[in-house]
């Protein structure tokens, strides 16, 4: 190798090279093009003529090397700078033309960079897009439930000057009834003092000569006053007893309206929706004012004439307090036997939803049992179905509640959807289920009666019965599952419900929800 190395080093043609290079520059724009192209040519083969001694040089240096590691070097340095011709020339065999040169491969490398970061700034847009829908549709139900609080408000408001408009008007009443007995106590005695005059006139006139013909008609004249007065003194009294019993109900009205006025004066101070949207700090329903007015007991019949909106009202808040919060409670401690939010709301509406149906048919049993008691004190009288209805309202807490919430327990046990989920009893529904059970009972007792709206998986999602909930495909137009019943009077929705929509969501033939 260093003679090799030695007879390149004494080459004069290598030495020559540059000397021509000069003279080259100094006549090139003299000579003619083919002098120019020959001039190349004779150092072409000159250099090459170098070249294949130094790649000869390079064979011997690789091979004195061990474990033919030098190959690899070769191989990943020169291969990509060598033309063919020079490696056939110098190796005696043909190059692969699938290598690259170092500037193909950094072209390469540079466009996969630029594929990956266009890749990651798509995925960016479209997260960016996504999060700007969300926010969007969260300024949208921002605007509906403050339209739905200045609505709560607004009925409020109106329900407060109906309930004082009453109060004022039931006591102009019983201040024109307290009028009109003094007024009659004061004819009674001023009209016993005439009738005595009159005896004692008659009695005089007896006594004188000549009064024959008086003194027959006499006894006739005195039994007819008898009996005047004996009737005047009937219907005095029947007058004052019926003044009385007027008086005792208005008494009794003004004192319900009274703790209606207070309860609606509160519920206008909170302002909450009337839609079912979910807060952290609700108060429970069986503690809520408004359960207080249902509630109330009192010996006057005309408990039922309470105004039909102010007992409406106290229904529906303690409907929302259901949703807002015993829904909440009931959906923590199914979240100790299941992980899947899905599952835990399928629970607890059709918990809702088997209590109003139980409820009902309750209500309706509840109803032919007070016909039979009250039809011997009512046998021909028009006022037969407002005694009933008095009467229910009067005595709500006579419902049995805790044999409603076996039904509804029962119910749920043999529900296709639902039925024997693995380690839950359903017993750890009884308090949600026995208020939901209690509200649909006495809602029955409004005229017209409040019902809730028939819900049917895979149904077509209906914007005006229920809101999406926030997990929700907002473009999804079937309902994958209802979370909470719509509340409706007769055709009429009164509060929304809510329920889940997602792509995908089949139709299926369901067992009818919304029995009866």
């Amino acid at each position: 190798m260093a003679e090799n190395l030695r007879k390149l080093v004494s080459n004069k043609p290598l030495r020559s090279v540059q000397d021509k290079l000069e003279l080259w520059l100094r006549a090139y724009e003299t000579n003619s093009c083919d002098q120019n192209l020959n001039i190349c040519l004779e150092l072409i083969e000159q250099v090459a003529k170098v070249q294949g001694q130094l790649f000869g040089i390079l064979t011997t240096t690789a091979q004195e090397g061990e474990n033919g590691l030098h190959y690899e070097i070769i191989k990943s340095r020169l291969l990509p700078w060598l033309e063919a011709s020079f490696t056939a020339a110098s190796l005696g065999k043909p190059v692969d033309s699938k290598v690259l040169s170092p500037q193909d491969m950094f072209d390469e490398e540079k466009q996969k960079e630029s594929g990956v970061q266009d890749w990651d700034m798509q995925q960016l847009d479209a997260k960016l897009n996504s999060t700007h829908n969300q926010f969007n549709q969260v300024q949208d139900d921002l605007a509906e439930t403050e339209k739905l609080l200045e609505e709560t408000k607004n009925r409020s408001a109106i329900s407060l000057l109906v309930a004082e408009e009453e109060i004022n008007q039931l006591r102009k009443q019983l201040k024109s009834l307290q009028d009109q007995e003094t007024r009659h106590r004061n004819s009674e005695r001023t009209g016993s003092t005439p009738r005595s005059t009159e005896q004692r006139v008659t009695v005089s006139r007896g006594l004188e000569p000549g009064s024959s013909d008086q003194r027959s008609s006499e006894p006739r004249r005195s039994e007819q006053r008898r009996s005047e007065k004996q009737s005047s003194d009937k219907r005095s009294t029947e007058v004052a007893n019926d003044y009385e019993k007027q008086l005792q109900t208005l008494k009794d009205e003004i004192a319900i309206l009274s703790a209606e006025k207070s309860v609606l004066q509160g519920r206008s101070t909170r302002s909450r929706p009337p839609s079912p949207v979910p807060r952290s700090g609700s108060r429970s329903g069986s503690g809520s004012p408004s359960t207080a007015v249902v509630k109330i007991r009192t010996p006057s019949p005309n408990r039922a004439r309470l105004s039909s909106v102010a007992r409406k009202a106290a229904l529906l808040s303690r409907f929302n307090d259901a949703y807002s919060q015993a829904r909440l409670d009931a959906q923590c401690l199914l979240r100790r036997c299941f992980d899947e939010a899905e599952t835990v709301q399928r629970i607890i509406y059709i918990a809702t939803v088997e209590a109003f149906h139980v409820a009902k048919m309750a209500f309706r049993h509840f109803k032919i049992c007070v016909r039979k008691s009250l039809t011997p004190s009512y046998v021909g009288s028009n006022d037969f179905e407002d005694a009933v209805s008095d009467y229910i309202i009067c005595h709500l807490d006579l419902y049995d509640s805790q044999g409603s919430v076996n039904d509804v327990i029962q119910a749920m046990n043999i529900n296709a959807k639902i039925s024997f989920p693995p380690g839950v009893d359903f017993c750890l529904l009884s308090t949600f289920i026995q208020e939901i059970c209690c509200i649909a009972f006495a809602m029955q007792t409004l005229e017209p009666p409040l019902d809730i709206a028939f819900g049917a998986d895979g149904e077509i999602f209906n914007d005006c019965k229920y809101r999406r909930s926030y997990d929700s495909d907002f473009t999804a137009p079937l309902v994958f599952y209802h979370v909470w019943p719509a509340l409706m009077e007769n055709d009429t929705v009164i509060m929304k419900g809510e329920a889940v929509t997602k792509r995908g969501a089949f139709w299926s033939s369901v067992r009818s929800i919304s029995r009866c």
